[in-house]
């Protein structure tokens, strides 16, 4: 008799023990096994094209800030997809984050910024709750009405508040003269401790260079040196947003209106209330994102300096698979990138070895697991394409960095469909008691 095939996670069938046994594994035991594989293809480009600048900590402390506005913009799609509202208005609800934390820090403090930051988002994430669960406007065009909106409030707002004699202007604030406090770890990345300096073990393994144990000393001192209490923050957000909707009732009301709401509404739940609530934590959290472009990665307002980060937060939560961690990773990658574009050109032209060799363990997957031959040939192909790239060029264009996020997103939706699962009702309109 032939033993029954398992479904591994992906949907493919296979006999081999091995995928069999991890079909089992939790989602973190995976994420473990993907971040170990992603490192490990770093430590051996990193030693292959001979560039430090891929695993260094100074480029992991920039990719961590730069991918910070992106992961609360990811966050707040969450929060509002997860009730079953599209957020696209999240570009929108960013910029009156940028301003009104501006302002605020320049009006009354640095905190009273990142508070009156999130409380512009809040009132973004409101008025895009009103048009869509009240009035029942499409999800997008409300998006895009916020977006404009938003860039207009703050144009409006500059021109009155930032007066001649301000030292701001129609398109940008005052300079804020206060910083966000930051921390270093002691003894791990040589922070000081109680006047001492105490020693630095994540730098000096980094200054070994040893495969793999240095890659993994310069990430670790890049998360742990000079970090704003901000980012800290941030990141502390990505758990307590997990816990909260998969480990509270509140949670639990939340996404059943994002699944079914007609079923959530027999069962009690306040369906329009929790979309309200929902969708106000969207835009309380792109306005964060949004304050902390004005604090941490400036110190002022300025018109258009969001760059599009709102959008790119959408996409990190789709590559996440509309969860906190996996939307994390996705910030990670859209941060890392753009931090490789500013630290060294040697690390983009590594880069090609690295899509290249991590195509080719795509392909494999995609043959052994999955069983997509289709898929197995395109993913070979252009792991063929990178390496040929590599070997034949001297230097590769800048913009090849800005734009690999993006065909990573693409790449994601065309061969991971079957891993991503939006809300069921996602974009819905829904109307109380239409069900009975």
């Amino acid at each position: 008799m032939t033993a029954p095939s398992t479904i591994p996670p992906g949907g493919a069938t296979t006999d081999n023990p091995t995928f069999a046994a991890m079909a089992g594994w939790a989602a973190w035991q995976r994420a473990g096994l993907y971040a170990l594989i992603g490192l490990l293809l770093l430590a051996i480009t990193r030693v292959v094209a001979d560039t430090s600048e891929l695993t260094s900590s100074g480029t992991t402390g920039a990719a961590l800030r730069l991918g910070v506005p992106i992961l609360l913009a990811a966050l707040g799609g969450i929060y509002s997809e997860r009730s079953g509202i599209i957020n696209i208005g999240l570009e929108g609800m960013m910029v009156l984050g940028t301003w009104f934390g501006a302002w605020g820090a320049w009006e009354f403090g640095i905190w009273w910024g990142v508070a009156l930051g999130l409380l512009g988002g809040a009132i973004g994430g409101l008025v895009h709750a009103i048009a869509t669960v009240t009035f029942g406007v499409d999800h997008i065009i409300s998006g895009v009405a916020i977006n404009i909106l938003g860039a207009g409030i703050a144009r409006y707002l500059s021109v009155i508040t930032y007066t001649s004699g301000t030292g701001g202007g129609a398109n940008q604030s005052p300079p804020i003269n206060q910083d966000i406090p930051t921390v270093t770890v002691p003894f791990l990345a040589g922070g000081d401790l109680f006047g001492w300096q105490s020693p630095d073990l994540f730098g000096w393994l980094e200054e070994q260079g040893w495969f793999l144990v240095s890659d993994v000393g310069g990430i670790l001192k890049g998360l742990t040196w000079n970090v704003s209490l901000f980012t800290v923050l941030a990141l502390a957000l990505v758990p307590f947003t997990w816990w909260l909707l998969w480990r509270t009732a509140f949670g639990l009301r939340l996404r059943s209106c994002g699944e079914n709401p007609e079923a959530a509404e027999s069962l009690g739940v306040p369906v329009y209330r929790m979309k309200y609530a929902a969708v106000s934590l969207s835009g309380a959290m792109a306005g964060l994102g949004g304050a902390y472009l004005a604090l941490v990665a400036s110190n002022l307002y300025r018109e258009g300096q969001t760059g599009g980060r709102g959008f790119i937060g959408l996409a990190a939560m789709i590559f996440g698979n509309w969860n906190p961690f996996g939307a994390a990773g996705g910030a990670g990658l859209f941060g890392f990138t753009d931090a490789l574009q500013l630290r060294s050109d040697a690390a983009i032209q590594a880069l090609l070895l690295f899509v290249a060799m991590l195509s080719a363990v795509l392909a494999l997957r995609a043959w052994f697991v999955l069983r997509k031959p289709i898929s197995t040939a395109v993913l070979a192909a252009t792991s063929v394409g990178f390496l040929v790239w590599y070997i034949v060029s001297d230097e590769v264009p800048r913009q090849f960095v800005t734009f690999t996020p993006y065909v990573v997103t693409l790449l994601v939706l065309a061969f991971a469909t079957q891993r991503l699962r939006p809300p069921a009702w996602n974009g819905r309109v829904y109307r109380k008691g239409e069900a009975h």
